[in-house]
């Protein structure tokens, strides 16, 4: 990352609420070709969260805690706030005096800038204002949100105003985080109502709209960009009694992970 910083542009994607296991299902049977043609062998790397919702995996990824690969460790960081005693600081990682990657990035001169999808994000409330207040630029709108069904292409339309006006010799930081995997999703599968209900196949559903979309996120990034594109945590339909986030369950803390340059 050291050779990275400065030289490239950086994208952060967080598919907010996106479970590993459908993510690798799609995958594996084609039904994700954009994501395929840009993950290393068309596949998924399988991680663990630093949270179980987002605003507590949020923060840690914006702190350098990216999601951990799920094999033994220890596994070096791409990014680490300079601290004493760090196991997985490593000579390649990016090292920072600061608080948060977007505070570090923006005192060597990169511009950074938030397209925020959930509500942690919505600078609606202090507690809403408090992710995207780390970036000296943040969008929202409602149509941003998770009960558009076409909220990924109205972040793409804002991410691509904010492409298209940084100067040459600017280099970016752009998190998007997107909103339509997480519930309400039903609206994304074909026949189902409002009465059926979120579920597991609505989730892959609204995961097949993204990769119909993603593609033009990709596309307008300067280049080089480097990029990585991760869920925060996944969500429970049902597994064990189990419905929603910011519980321990394995279909919580496993979680997709790809990074990649755009060259």
């Amino acid at each position: 990352m050291n050779e990275i910083i400065g030289s490239h542009d950086l994208l952060l994607v967080t598919l907010d609420t996106l479970r590993h296991d459908v993510a690798a299902e799609l995958a594996a049977a084609g039904a994700t070709p954009t994501l395929a043609a840009h993950l290393p062998g068309g596949r998924w790397e399988e991680r663990h969260t630093p949270g179980s919702f987002t605003f507590a995996a949020h923060t840690a990824m914006l702190a350098g805690f990216l999601p951990t690969p799920a094999g033994p460790g220890p596994h070096p960081r791409l990014f680490a706030g300079r601290f004493p005693g760090s196991e997985t600081t490593a000579p390649g990682t990016w090292t920072y005096d600061a608080a948060d990657l977007p505070a570090a990035l923006a005192a060597i001169g990169y511009h950074t800038a938030c397209v925020g999808g959930v509500g942690f994000f919505n600078k609606r409330t202090p507690l809403g204002s408090v992710l995207p207040g780390m970036f000296a630029e943040s969008h929202w709108e409602p149509e941003f949100g998770v009960t558009d069904p076409a909220s990924l292409e109205h972040q793409i339309d804002r991410a691509a105003e904010i492409v298209a006006r940084q100067p040459p010799g600017r280099r970016l930081f752009l998190l998007l985080n997107v909103s339509a995997l997480h519930q309400p999703n039903w609206f994304h599968l074909e026949g189902a109502g409002r009465e059926h209900g979120d579920t597991r196949e609505s989730h892959a559903a609204a995961l097949r709209y993204v990769d119909r979309h993603i593609g033009r996120l990709f596309d307008l990034m300067r280049r080089p960009t480097f990029a990585i594109v991760c869920s925060d945590h996944g969500t429970a339909y049902g597994e064990d009694g189990h419905t929603g986030h910011r519980l321990g369950h394995e279909v919580v803390w496993t979680v997709p992970y790809g990074e990649f340059t755009l060259q």
